[in-house]
C-alpha cells in the first residue's frame, strides 16, 4: 500500500529561511569569491521565500575581470 505524502510547506519556508541553510550559502559563496581573487564580494540575505547568497563583482578591475573573463561563472562550475 502506498502511504500518501504531505508537504508541510511551512516547514519547508522555515528550513529555507534558517540559520543552518544561511551557514551553507555563506560557505559556498566564500568558495566562489575565494575562486575570484581581489576585488569580488558576496552577501547573504533572507528575502521572502528564502535565503540567498550573492557574489559580485565590487571594483572596477574585478568587473573588467569579470567581463573579458567571465570569472564569476567560471568560478561557480
Amino acid at each position: 500500500m502506498i502511504s500518501k505524502f504531505e508537504l508541510n510547506r511551512k516547514g519547508v519556508a522555515e528550513l529555507m529561511k534558517s540559520d543552518g541553510m544561511q551557514a551553507v550559502l555563506n560557505d559556498h559563496a566564500s568558495a566562489i569569491r575565494n575562486r575570484c581573487g581581489n576585488g569580488y564580494e558576496q552577501d547573504i540575505y533572507v528575502g521572502k521565500n528564502r535565503a540567498n547568497a550573492m557574489v559580485s563583482a565590487e571594483t572596477a578591475k574585478a568587473k573588467k575581470d569579470n567581463l573579458n573573463n567571465n570569472t564569476l561563472l567560471k568560478a561557480v562550475k
